[in-house]
């Protein structure tokens, strides 16, 4: 049985400008200690994904819709409380801004510490401890000392940590990862990144990881799944996806990621125009304003995915399978 199945999630926001489809017709499958790559530009929908999983979107303005299959049982329509008992303990996430994540108002150890007593029942003083550990494991210095510090005496590095620490410490069955290493170096990026894949080897943890840096993609994830205008327009196995992709838009950010045998002074890549007003979609493909190879086609009906060999899918079919070979990002 899948660890997590999502069927047709849907979540709308109703604003004064029109009704915003963050999220349309969303499908996932996840299996214990899979990676799943969630890639997309910024506004694709990859956070409210993530927020809709663990019941974190605000009714009103957010109507969810579809099916979010954990463990077996379906988590949309739950009670607060019943959520409650799984977030941070069974389902756990490392949330992108750790400033406006974190309590201003609370000492770091207490945040902490209030996890493990909540969910695991441990004492205050045996909490501390396992707390303390934990942030000496993300590489934080000092961590006794940290630990009665508040989060705006934390660098902004350190702070990513503290959440990164905060989501691991039940070593939970999914962890949801939101740009985890944004604000990190290189050196404490791959510290972190190791400590993921290790927690993952001993507990079996299925992580869905939520980046723009396709070379965290490629070392880590075992699928990949790419997002564009709140809709899934390709996905399958890391390394075919990466070396044939078969939508223009996968092609598009790929191709944006700057090579070092480029030529000196070479102009870098990109993808032309702006993502789309998801309050204003286009009747077709929400990417064809911006595709050099789009079809009138394209531009009238809007494309499903469509099965391709290799567990593989793409939601254009014209070109499925057709995507010159690309190099993945070191």
């Amino acid at each position: 049985m899948a660890l997590l199945e999502v069927r047709d999630l849907r979540v709308r926001f109703e604003t004064h400008h029109g009704t915003v489809r963050a999220v349309d017709g969303v499908d996932l499958t996840l299996e214990p200690g899979e990676t799943l790559g969630l890639v997309g530009e910024s506004g694709s929908g990859k956070s409210v994904t993530n927020l809709a999983l663990l019941g974190l979107i605000p009714s009103p303005p957010g109507v969810v819709e579809g099916s979010v299959r954990f463990e077996g049982e379906e988590l949309l329509g739950r009670s607060d409380e019943e959520l409650r008992r799984i977030r941070g303990n069974r389902m756990a996430m490392i949330f992108q801004d750790p400033m406006t994540s974190l309590n201003p108002l609370l000492t770091v150890g207490r945040q902490l510490t209030e996890v493990l007593e909540l969910h695991k029942g441990l004492s205050r003083r045996a909490a501390r401890a396992r707390c303390a550990a934990a942030l000496g494991e993300v590489g934080i210095p000092s961590p006794e000392e940290r630990l009665d510090q508040y989060p705006h005496e934390l660098s902004g590095g350190m702070r990513q940590r503290v959440m990164i620490a905060m989501g691991l410490l039940c070593e939970p069955a999914l962890l949801l990862a939101d740009e985890p290493t944004t604000a990190l170096d290189v050196t404490i990026q791959a510290q972190i990144l190791e400590l993921m894949q290790e927690v993952q080897r001993r507990h079996g943890t299925a992580i869905i990881l939520v980046t723009h840096d396709l070379g965290v993609v490629a070392g880590m994830a075992d699928r990949v799944a790419v997002m564009y205008a709140g809709r899934l327009v390709e996905k399958g196995p890391t390394g075919p996806l990466f070396a044939a992709p078969g939508h223009p838009y996968t092609r598009g950010l790929l191709d944006s990621v700057p090579r070092l045998e480029g030529a000196a002074g070479e102009a870098l890549a990109s993808i032309p125009g702006s993502p789309p007003d998801l309050a204003a979609l286009p009747p077709g493909c929400a990417f064809a304003p911006r595709c050099s190879e789009a079809l009138e086609a394209c531009r009238a009906e809007r494309p499903v995915l469509v099965d391709l060999p290799g567990a593989r899918a793409s939601a254009c079919p014209v070109l499925a399978g057709g995507g010159k070979k690309t190099e993945a990002p070191a």
